[in-house]
């Protein structure tokens, strides 16, 4: 049987070799159900909620259900899905522990906008809770599986990133040259405007900033988007730089940011940072933070390293700078 990978660079330790073949595996077999639209069914039908209190989609919990039973013989011992209440034993003499988010983006199924799978790979210690509750220096792959005009799969394997394009006709993910690299210079911020009003002065700030264009302090023009997708947002900026931030802000819930650190943002900050950018929690760096629960949720902010610490230096102000900021440029005050 050939392998799901077709590989030209370095090939892939023993260890993680299996793992991404699984993955791969069922993520070709997504790829399909998802390109068939409502002819495969009800894919976002509303069929419950998770941990969280999220919605799940009927997608997700088909998707959720294909990992866990093609990673069974693949070497992973422990199993942590945003679909699942707490971490679950997959082999029991495995030695790696796998952190997936299934099918982000989810919501965006009857929209037909690009949707994906985030995973992050590490070695698995005893305590099941205790391996995925470490910080994201621990993890030696990660990447992205985005299903969209084409299916690919965008990982790091601790040596830069690389990407691969899934070949239908051959029924492989075929590794293609020039693997992303996030660019030094662009001109996109994404967020969602629509929360303005809840966050805080600093993000506030930085976006007045944006806003302004050329004629601001920044003094060039900004384009802003926004898909709700984070493995859409991820791959544009991977391939045409830019920054994505998703705040803390003031609404119930919110306060800890939304997106979860284990299954979703260190596995895209590890990413990230191998492509040549900057993943941060809006102060500190997402690799170097500790999760204190298996869903513990972050604010986000990654993209072009510059544009990071930009949002950092506008955190580290002292607040009645901060403010003197707002008042003096803040684009949307009476």
């Amino acid at each position: 049987m050939k392998p799901m990978l077709e590989i030209q660079g370095p090939a892939l330790s023993p260890e993680v070799f299996p793992i991404m073949e699984a993955l791969c595996q069922v993520a070709a077999g997504l790829s399909t159900t998802i390109a068939n639209g409502p002819l495969g069914g009800k894919l976002g039908a509303e069929v419950g909620e998770n941990s969280d209190g999220d919605t799940q989609k009927a997608l997700d919990v088909i998707a959720d259900e294909a990992f866990t039973q093609a990673l069974r013989g693949t070497g992973v011992r422990w199993y942590a899905s945003e679909e699942c209440d707490s971490v679950v034993e997959i082999d029991g003499t495995g030695s790696m522990a796998l952190a997936i988010d299934p099918l982000d983006g989810s919501s965006n199924i009857n929209a037909n906008v690009s949707i994906g799978t985030i995973f992050g790979i590490q070695p698995a210690i005893d305590d099941p809770d205790g391996t995925f509750l470490r910080p994201g220096r621990h993890l030696v792959a990660s990447g992205y599986f985005i299903y969209g005009p084409h299916t690919a799969l965008i990982a790091t394997f601790g040596d830069g990133v690389r990407q691969f394009i899934y070949d239908r006709e051959r029924g492989q993910f075929r590794e293609a040259p020039g693997a992303p690299s996030i660019p030094d210079e662009a001109s996109e911020f994404a967020i969602n405007a629509s929360n303005y009003r809840h966050w805080s002065k600093p993000v506030r700030a930085y976006i007045d900033d944006c806003i302004a264009g050329a004629e601001g302090p920044r003094g060039k023009n900004f384009n802003m988007r926004w898909v709700a997708s984070l493995v859409a947002e991820t791959h544009r900026i991977m391939s045409r730089g830019g920054i994505f931030l998703y705040p803390a802000d003031q609404r119930n819930g919110y306060g800890r940011g939304r997106l979860r650190l284990v299954y979703e943002c260190a596995p895209i900050a590890f990413l990230v940072e191998q492509a040549g950018g900057k993943a941060t929690d809006c102060v500190n760096r997402i690799l170097d933070r500790t999760p204190d629960a298996l869903h513990a949720r972050t604010p986000f902010v990654f993209g072009t390293a510059d544009k990071v610490e930009r949002v950092i230096s506008y955190h580290e102000l002292p607040e009645n700078e901060v403010a003197a900021l707002f008042g003096k440029r803040g684009l949307f005050r009476s």
